[in-house]
């Protein structure tokens, strides 16, 4: 406690900050102990290390460029395509030769809606594309 011992000075007017940091302290222990509890895990496929690769005999198809403009079109190598036609598409492309897929290039519009994208990545995955690639025309 902070008192005067001079009486003519008049009480001394400190802050008793004690209070506040045992305040302090007990949110810092209670958001250590709930941080862990609010991260949930994303599963990512993520590739392994292979001692001995196969050995590449086949030369890699073209790739698919695939291209979302601003209004939310599709093209499909150039060609204009509704968006229910791709996982046809897609799947078609990944049973010609399952182990030698095309990389499928998707150039995305900045301005093109984010739902467009996540349906297209979505078909590539019900489809088991292997290769996709993010590319930005300028």
């Amino acid at each position: 406690m902070a008192f005067s011992s001079n009486s003519s000075s008049g009480p001394m007017a400190d802050i008793n900050v004690t209070p506040l940091v045992d305040v302090m302290l007990v949110l810092l222990i209670i958001f250590m102990v709930t941080a862990p509890i609010l991260s949930y895990p994303i599963d990512v496929n993520l590739p392994q290390r292979a001692l001995n690769p196969p050995p590449q005999t086949q030369e890699p198809p073209p790739p698919i460029r695939l291209r979302i403009d601003a209004s939310g079109q599709v093209y499909w190598n150039d060609a204009p395509q509704p968006l229910s036609a791709l996982p046809t598409l897609m799947q078609t492309e990944v049973q010609r030769d399952p182990t030698n897929q095309p990389l499928l290039e998707i150039d995305t519009n900045p301005d093109a809606n984010y739902e467009i994208l996540a349906k297209v990545l979505a078909y590539a995955k019900n489809a088991d594309m292997q290769k996709i690639g993010f590319v930005q025309e300028q």
